[in-house]
């Protein structure tokens, strides 16, 4: 898969931007806050529906406009589409492919596949479970798109369902024998049953991926720390998943024995929201007995199995190198060039040409730069052509 044209208006710091890429290597170099990684982050934004920078959209709009648009023409063994996202700070976005309005933004999900390798990418060892949860979630969602909506669904049962245990806490308290008590239970036993329908598909899904996952990261770590201990992943759920053909059953279980701590805390306790795809080295968990080297070469493992495991079902997906040579070794630079070497098209920035590896060799160069308009500083491109 490689994208062929890239049209951006008013997404961060570039009122309007037009260009063609083709397979290969392309590098956009230019200063930091220039708008580099503006432009990778949009083909990203493509692919998952979220960006790897923020956590909502609003950034994402040019200060004083009120959208951003992305069109992306993808293609993929020959086939061409063409996905449009029109991005609001503090609405719902809408999409469309070629000319097709969707329904939701969430059926753009699959023509568009990429893997982006980040300095934020350092988050997945050392930082909160979230950003783990997330990992496991855009993968599934890039190889099963309808899994997303599942997500989707859960996310909303959650919000209700949490927004119900803040609210009608003293009902829920005074239990059956108050009258705006009953109803209260009775609407949580509801949202219970959403939660548990819902819940149990994203956690049978990402367990299911740990399992193709777990020996790709094994592999892709030894490779590049073989003097290290070995890594192993797993999942650690607040549901007893030992029997997965029975996990809705289990969750509702689960959150009748925690319902009145649940109560009292105003919020649930019980579910995929809560889990952690657990990362060790050894006998010890990676974050917070991992070096500065390993914790590195764990989080690129953590891509490159990623990027293995969307390749294995068919064409590659585009590769994403942001501004990552400068945070690594001259061994784990070489590592990347050699899959950005195998793979059909990668998307590299750069602060400076120091950052590159000596031995990368890009078909197309940018150099992106700024200069003061009446609306502040604006982004520019300049292709200079060929390497």
């Amino acid at each position: 898969m490689y994208i062929r044209d890239l049209d951006l208006r008013d997404f961060r710091s570039w009122p309007s931007l037009s260009i063609q890429l083709g397979p290969g290597i392309t590098l956009f170099v230019g200063r930091n806050g220039f708008g580099k990684t503006n432009i990778v982050e949009a083909v990203g934004y493509c692919a998952h529906l979220s960006s790897h920078r923020v956590s909502h959209d609003a950034p994402l709009v040019r200060q004083g406009a009120e959208n951003a648009r992305v069109s992306v023409t993808a293609v993929n063994e020959g086939r061409e589409l063409t996905a449009h996202l029109l991005i609001k700070a503090h609405a719902g976005n809408q999409a469309q492919i070629n000319r097709t309005r969707l329904q939701s933004p969430r059926e753009l999900l699959g023509v568009v596949r990429s893997v982006l390798f980040s300095p934020e990418d350092i988050a997945l060892v050392r930082g909160e479970p979230a950003s783990r949860r997330a990992y496991l979630d855009n993968i599934i969602a890039s190889r099963t798109p309808r899994l997303a909506g599942v997500k989707a669904d859960f996310d909303k049962a959650l919000k209700q369902r949490n927004a119900l245990l803040k609210s009608a806490s003293l009902s829920l308290r005074r239990g059956y024998g108050d009258s705006d008590g009953a109803v209260a239970l009775a609407t949580l036993d509801v949202w219970d049953g959403q939660l548990a329908h819902f819940g149990a598909q994203v956690i049978q899904a990402r367990l299911l991926l740990v399992d193709e996952l777990s020996h790709l990261i094994a592999s892709a770590y030894s490779g590049l720390a073989p003097e290290s201990r070995p890594a192993r992943v797993s999942y650690k759920s607040t549901v007893d998943t030992a029997d997965r053909d029975v996990l809705e059953a289990v969750m509702l279980t689960e959150l009748a024995n925690l319902r009145q701590r649940e109560i009292e805390r105003g919020s649930s306790l019980v579910g995929p929201h809560r889990d952690d795809l657990v990362l060790d080295l050894g006998d010890h968990p990676a974050k917070g007995f991992a070096s500065h080297g390993e914790t590195w070469s764990y989080a690129i493992a953590l891509r490159l199995a990623e990027f293995n495991l969307l390749r294995a079902e068919g064409s590659d997906p585009i590769l994403i190198l942001d501004d990552v040579f400068a945070e690594l070794d001259a061994k784990r630079r070489e590592k990347l060039v050699h899959l950005a070497a195998e793979a059909e098209q990668v998307l590299i920035t750069a602060a400076v040409d120091e950052d590159l590896p000596g031995n990368l060799e890009p078909i197309v160069r940018f150099e992106v730069s700024v200069r003061d308009g009446a609306q502040g500083r604006i982004s520019e491109i300049n292709r200079v052509g060929e390497a």
